[in-house]
């Protein structure tokens, strides 16, 4: 609940009714030697550190310090988020199947496509996805449904390995081929291969990341260029708070935009549940998977929603079903509608700006320390870099409590000797230079 204290006039009143001269009167009651006129009290604190004040004091309780990304992000989480999510309005019913009875449900859920939308840039988005790789492969099946012909999807290698994989599973039964293009010394996709594999004439989906799951930012503008000169549906894996600062996928040509929405007020939690978002044209909004929330009028004339589109095969005839999905991630989508809402435009700025920032900063240390930038393309938050002991210092940190990013040879053999390394908001100086003094040691 929010407090609104009483104006000046409406005190006045409430004391004459009262009988009462002063507001002090009301206290005459009290001993006058429990008043003070300062109080010794520590200086006032931001949310998120009076939450590392509880942490650091806590019994039994220590976190480790992460610098690991690769899809999932350690962000500051306002309070307000959980507090709101775990009214029963909004944690205990399941799925608004009677829109009459889930009006706010619907409600929230249809601001939540519409700041999809907008940060995306496309014309419409869904209710949610399971999460960004489920996203993507179904991305690659709406695609493989808007071209109707072809048998060939392109992915890009800086795809998110994950995803990749997925998108190989969802796949299984079908006739299609998955050719994925190389990366280039800058960490983006090799323009010149992807040319060459588009002039085959026989693919009909491309997907690439922005960023890439390297961090580094792909060159959008050619690589859409080229997908609508071969006519193939145009795929991008997005990062939403990266969208903060980048223009949308939209500017570029993009035919779907899809992604991991975690970063937007939802924890770790060793995993998931996480939520993919999903958004397209509006000329392919039939094909597109899950529900569509809209917006119309009741029989008296009144704002009110309703679910217009659930393109699944509990729904209609499984043979003109768009997809299999059954269900949106409707808590974890309202948790990133609430944070978005809370931050607002200049906020979710603010987070992009900070992580760059400070990013750039524990590089450029590191890299004075003897680490080498493994790309030289440009990046947000997220950046690899090789050293001869990198998998040595990984293991020994994590023996401190500190997770030094991810050994990139894990998903890429030839990349072994690299650490792709995250670095968010969240991140104070002090526990930089706290890692910074580790790896000293260690070197």
């Amino acid at each position: 609940m929010s407090y609104i204290p009483h104006s000046e006039e409406e005190i006045r009143e409430i004391l004459r009714g009262l009988g009462l001269s002063e507001l002090k009167d009301l206290f005459s009651h009290i001993p006058p030697e429990l008043f003070a006129d300062a109080f010794d009290l520590p200086k006032p604190r931001s949310e998120e550190e009076l939450r590392r004040y509880f942490e650091e004091h806590a019994k039994g309780i220590k976190l480790p310090l992460s610098f690991l990304g690769a899809g999932a992000y350690d962000r500051v989480i306002p309070s307000v988020i959980w507090q709101i999510l775990e009214r029963g309005e909004f944690l205990t019913p399941y799925t608004p199947y009677q829109p009459e009875a889930s009006q706010g449900t619907l409600q929230a859920l249809f601001e939540y496509q519409s700041v999809i939308a907008q940060l995306t840039g496309m014309d419409v988005a869904n209710a949610s996805m399971y999460d960004g790789a489920s996203a993507t492969a179904e991305a690659v099946l709406m695609a493989r449904n808007i071209k109707q012909k072809g048998k060939r999807v392109i992915l890009s290698r800086a795809l998110h390995p994950l995803y990749r994989a997925v998108v190989r599973t969802y796949l299984r039964g079908y006739s299609d081929e998955i050719e994925e293009i190389p990366f280039t010394s800058e960490g983006t996709t090799d323009l010149n291969i992807l040319r060459d594999t588009l002039k085959k004439g026989d693919a009909h989906a491309l997907v690439v990341q922005y960023p890439n799951f390297f961090g580094v930012i792909e060159p959008l503008e050619e690589i859409g260029k080229l997908a609508k000169e071969y006519e193939v549906p145009f795929v991008v894996v997005a990062d939403p708070v990266a969208l903060a600062l980048l223009k949308p996928p939209a500017h570029f040509g993009a035919d779907i935009v899809v992604g991991e929405a975690q970063q937007l007020g939802v924890p770790l939690s060793f995993g998931g549940p996480y939520a993919g978002f999903f958004a397209t044209r509006r000329e392919y909004v039939r094909k597109m998977p899950g529900r569509l929330v809209g917006m119309t009028k009741d029989a008296r004339g009144k704002r009110a929603f309703c679910l217009v589109l659930q393109t699944r095969e509990q729904h209609i005839r499984r043979e003109r079903a768009t997809s299999n999905i059954c269900t949106s991630q409707t808590l974890i989508a309202i948790a990133n509608l609430l944070y978005i809402a809370l931050l607002g435009k200049e906020g979710l700025k603010e987070v992009a700006v900070q992580s760059l920032s400070k990013a750039h900063f524990l590089k450029r240390e590191l890299i004075r320390r003897g680490f080498e930038e493994l790309f030289s393309g440009a990046h947000l938050w997220e950046f690899a870099l090789r050293h001869p002991r990198a998998e040595e210092i990984y293991e020994k940190l994590l023996g401190r409590d500190v997770v030094f990013g991810l050994p990139l040879s894990r998903f890429y053999p030839e990349l072994k000797g690299s650490l792709l390394l995250a670095v968010t908001e969240k991140r104070t100086r002090e526990e930089m230079e706290r890692v910074l003094s580790l790896v000293d040691e260690l070197l």
